[in-house]
């Protein structure tokens, strides 16, 4: 399918840049996002380790955490001049910590707020703005809330949304529980598409198979897919076969070469192999020897002195 817009979901903690070089290794052309980084986070920390990434990554967008519209369109400059291809606002994530800073999900009841801080940016980036959200927060979960509060953010700039196809339930439910429980509602997300026509809409949430990504394709302008590419990486490279077939891929034992080889380079810079290990653990899935690969990186990765070959003697299992 052409000029659909494939993606993986910012996720804390697993969107990682070894995550994001490991996935593009499995896909060249899917769009990757960062974790959510905090504007304060920016400011007061080090903003050159927390924007940081490698070439290979791109195309690369940076989700931001935020509601502060001069200090958004500031960090917006610092992610521009670093080189990410789109600024994106989270205004999905429920947790209790992201809500007392006023970013995340709860930002959907102030839709005044959040067109000032795109507003803001706009001015100051010449990189895209986009938007990440829900289709609604607790009692605020009708079809014409979520209207309104498009129509709002529209108005100020931004084009492109992506919807996570679930309301957010902003005290009762953990972040984890708000991933499952509250109602997967896709047609509210296609209907969306067809009262807002010249907004580029991507549905998120629950997609876990190639075939759910072209049956969603058919109603909206694309998909982003969350824990169902970590869980399943190969998941990207069917896709990628499906959605840039044009593009040349590498087979699984020339992904584990390529990234063993960055494991390498990262080990010698400090950084953990257990780290680097993460992204690994769900490749194969479903596959002979999956369950034993799984086992051989957990167990083994966690002894002092050891090195890139533990990837190596696992791949065995499953590749012989």
């Amino acid at each position: 399918m052409k000029n659909k817009i494939i993606s993986v979901a910012p996720m804390m903690d697993w969107t990682t840049r070894h995550c994001r070089y490991f996935m593009r290794l499995l896909n060249q052309s899917i769009i990757l996002y960062t974790e959510m980084v905090t504007t304060g986070a920016i400011f007061h920390g080090n903003h050159e380790k927390l924007l940081q990434y490698r070439p290979e990554e791109h195309p690369l967008v940076v989700q931001l955490g935020g509601s502060d519209p001069q200090e958004l369109a500031q960090t917006a400059c610092i992610c521009e001049q670093r080189g990410f291809h789109e600024i994106n606002l989270n205004v999905g994530c429920p947790s209790d910590r992201v809500q007392r800073g006023m970013i995340g999900a709860c930002l959907m009841a102030h839709p005044g707020l959040v067109a000032e801080g795109i507003e803001a940016m706009k001015r100051r980036v010449a990189v895209p703005v986009t938007v990440k959200t829900r289709i609604g927060i607790d009692e605020q979960d009708s079809y014409a809330f979520l209207c309104d509060f498009v129509s709002q953010i529209a108005a100020a700039g931004c084009d492109t949304l992506i919807i996570h196809a679930r309301k957010a339930w902003l005290k009762g439910l953990s972040p984890k529980e708000n991933r499952k429980v509250p109602e997967l509602m896709y047609e509210r997300v296609y209907q969306l598409k067809q009262d807002f026509p010249t907004l580029t809409i991507i549905l998120n949430g629950g997609v876990t198979t190639v075939s759910e990504v072209i049956a969603h394709c058919q109603q909206v302008d694309g998909v982003m897919i969350g824990r169902g590419a970590y869980t399943n990486p190969q998941l990207l490279c069917d896709i990628g076969e499906v959605f840039s077939p044009q593009l040349a891929s590498l087979s699984l034992g020339e992904v584990i070469e390529c990234y063993m080889k960055y494991c390498q380079e990262e080990l010698s810079a400090g950084v953990a192999l257990t780290s680097l290990i993460k992204p690994l653990l769900g490749l194969f899935q479903g596959m002979p020897g999956a369950r034993a690969w799984r086992r051989h990186l957990s167990e083994q990765s966690h002894f002092p002195g050891v090195g890139v070959d533990v990837i190596a003697q696992g791949a065995e299992y499953v590749l012989g």
